[in-house]
């Protein structure tokens, strides 16, 4: 399993160099699929998708000059049939996973069925995620309430033991002050990575390491590890 999860995307050298790593080729020579699905329930998704493609808004994703890039609507496939997009994932080596609603962005994951083909793909495909897109995998996720599902609808996929809070400290994100979070990780029972945009973790069948530029911190029930 190798997961690269960002709170903004490649956003300096050493998460750059990291995807490298995890990918074992240069970006250059990498196919790539990108998933917006979970910005559909933020108000003005459809343009957020369009400029995270673009590479306009935020830090490089989409935009890092890979081999091939394609997107990859989760929403649609229940009504597609399998052979005509899982040869296509199973051939990828990049799976980007756009931020916005956890709840929203999981009920799709499990709705398509690619949450259950996530443990056979991610034994050759790096899943590189942002925001919303790196807390599903962790055993903590949100929902900003835009849609129409279940209230008990999963909010993340729990792969891994720990959660994340991305955005440490960001302007546009006042709620993800540091106080803020180290409280929220209180009512956690497992490891809490909060991060800033200049962070991310990486996790190599199980070994976990924060790639940082930036600032993060790591809450435990019986200690804090600063970075």
């Amino acid at each position: 399993m190798k997961l690269l999860l960002t709170s903004a995307g490649i956003s300096n050298t050493s998460i750059r160099n990291a995807l490298v790593d995890l990918l074992n080729k240069p970006i250059t020579e990498a196919n790539a699929l990108f998933i917006p699905t979970a910005i559909h329930a933020i108000a003005g998704g459809t343009d957020i998708a369009r400029k995270v493609i673009c590479g306009t808004l935020g830090d490089p994703f989409c935009e890092l000059g890979w081999k091939s890039l394609g997107v990859l609507e989760l929403t649609a496939l229940p009504s597609i049939k399998k052979e005509l997009w899982i040869p296509t994932l199973r051939k990828t080596d990049a799976l980007l996973v756009g931020g916005g609603d956890c709840q929203y962005l999981c009920y799709w994951m499990q709705q398509s069925g690619l949450a259950e083909l996530l443990p056979s793909l991610l034994l050759n495909t790096v899943y590189v995620g942002l925001s919303a897109g790196s807390m599903i995998m962790t055993r903590f996720g949100t929902t900003y309430g835009n849609h129409t599902l279940p209230g008990e609808s999963d909010k993340s996929l729990g792969i891994v033991d720990f959660a994340l809070h991305p955005h440490l400290d960001h302007e546009w994100f006042p709620e993800n002050s540091l106080a803020n979070l180290e409280k929220l990780a209180t009512t956690i029972p497992v490891p809490s990575y909060a991060i800033d945009d200049n962070t991310a973790i990486k996790v190599t069948d199980g070994n976990i390491e924060v790639i940082s530029e930036g600032q993060w911190k790591l809450f435990t029930p019986d200690k804090t590890t600063n970075g």
